[in-house]
């Protein structure tokens, strides 16, 4: 084992991480009180790590961990030599601590772990620019941000506190006081544009996951851009588009296609006449001016747009996050085995980052073949593309199917379903809408 003074390459503090491991050889309640405070990659010596984790191995098991235990436990995994040893643990454990003083040293471990990735995390951004030419300065710049927003945020062992009843209910009823002065708009959330849908869920809520998932050229990123305008021309809420397929001012033209009722394919095609120049113009005003954020890289990741939502959230007050979509998304901070485990942790994230904030997140997902595989082509909510766990922690997830769009001579031509499949919070169903292609839109079935 390396002694105290030998490793001095990256900050640390062993005599600190040997006090904890110690108190919690002795005492549960160190235990429980370390636990809120550190996680095992928080201590420098990796021998420390797996006498940490044993300590707890035990301790979830109902048993009192001791010196004698935790070497046994050790041993059972053959882990005991990568430990240090029986001897070393024995001279670890030394006689009981007086005091409790394991809460300020687990801190200092803690701190000094958070200075160990600020620094390595300096050395990353280093790498980069050194290794960056000018074509790439920006998306170098915002991967350094992402680096040390990630190593100065990042605290793994923290723990919110536990929050008394009577302080709670507090809470509760103004938030029930709240809802009652919404009630007559019957939307609590942000307003999807959609009457009947608002109806059924309230609109998009704070804190949500909304999966919206289609086969390829039923509208789901039309219907996605629906829900911004809604919400940023509408009602004037701010909101944060990452599209990695369509080039942002793709987006914009679909929005003042829709905005103006301008044929999409009249600005595509340069065909623009006297008169869609003139319902532009009455247009622009409102949609130059809503407060809609666009990132359109094709090469986004999930560590980049976790960081620049927190970013936009904290300076322009972000009430919406819309993903477009998941399928094009990598994490980007480590590898996965499987695409399915990465489109797991990155649905994961994204409800997580939706708590978080406090905001609605709508993802755009694609779905598998299993609905052209069926006589009505209806999707299903295991038709989720690579990942079950994209239905496990959505909010909501909507399941956009058009008639038309399998039988052009559908009685249905011009209609679409909006099937919400999932709704953890209320009632399923299906909300039927006119679809308006050449005007890259959905509107209610009255607005028609």
């Amino acid at each position: 084992m390396a002694e105290d003074g030998v490793e001095q390459a990256q900050p640390n503090d062993l005599r600190a991480e040997k006090a904890v491991l110690r108190a919690m050889m002795f005492s549960t309640d160190a235990i429980a009180d370390v636990v809120a405070i550190l996680r095992g990659h928080d201590f420098h010596q990796p021998a420390h790590e797996l006498i940490y984790h044993a300590i707890l191995t035990l301790y979830a098991g109902n048993h009192t961990p001791s010196p004698f235990s935790v070497c046994e436990h050790l041993t059972e995994t053959g882990q005991l030599e990568a430990a240090g040893g029986a001897d070393y643990i024995n001279a670890l454990a030394g006689s009981k601590p007086s005091g409790k003083a394991w809460s300020n040293q687990a801190e200092r471990i803690r701190s000094t772990a958070r200075l160990r990735r600020l620094q390595a995390a300096a050395t990353r951004i280093h790498d980069l620019a050194a290794n960056g030419t000018p074509e790439f300065v920006d998306r170098i710049a915002d991967a350094a941000e992402a680096e040390i927003f990630a190593a100065s945020t990042e605290i793994p062992g923290s723990i919110p506190p536990a929050f008394a009843l009577g302080d709670i209910c507090e809470d509760t009823l103004d938030e029930i006081e709240a809802v009652g002065r919404k009630a007559g708009t019957m939307v609590l959330g942000v307003p999807t544009g959609f009457t009947d849908l608002d109806s059924l869920t309230g609109g998009l809520r704070p804190g949500s996951l909304t999966v919206i998932a289609a086969r390829p050229a039923m509208g789901k990123s039309t219907l996605a851009v629906d829900f911004l305008r809604s919400a940023c021309i509408k009602n004037n809420l701010p909101a944060l588009l990452f599209t990695l397929e369509a080039r942002r001012t793709e987006v914009v033209m679909r929005i003042m296609s829709a905005e103006a009722r301008v044929a999409l394919h009249h600005m595509r095609s340069g065909t623009m006449t006297d008169d869609d120049w003139t319902r532009l113009a009455r247009r622009m005003p409102d949609v130059s001016s809503a407060p809609l954020y666009v990132q359109d890289s094709a090469h986004a990741t999930f560590t980049e747009v976790r960081a620049q939502s927190r970013r936009l959230h904290l300076q322009r007050d972000i009430e919406l996050i819309v993903v477009d979509d998941l399928q094009m998304l990598t994490y980007g901070t480590r590898p996965f085995a499987t695409r399915y485990e990465e489109i797991s942790e990155i649905s994961r994230c994204l409800k997580l980052l939706a708590k978080e904030l406090d905001i609605p997140v709508v993802a755009i997902s694609q779905l598998n073949r299993g609905p052209e595989q069926r006589t009505d082509k209806k999707p299903q909510v295991n038709d989720l593309r690579d990942s079950g766990a994209l239905e496990d922690n959505a909010d909501l997830v909507i399941l956009l199917h058009r008639e038309d769009a399998y039988e052009k001579e559908s009685p249905r031509a011009g209609e679409a379903d909006l099937i919400v499949a999932k709704h953890r919070d209320g009632p399923t169903g299906t909300i039927t809408v006119a679809f308006q292609g050449h005007y890259s839109r959905f509107v209610d079935m009255a607005s028609t």
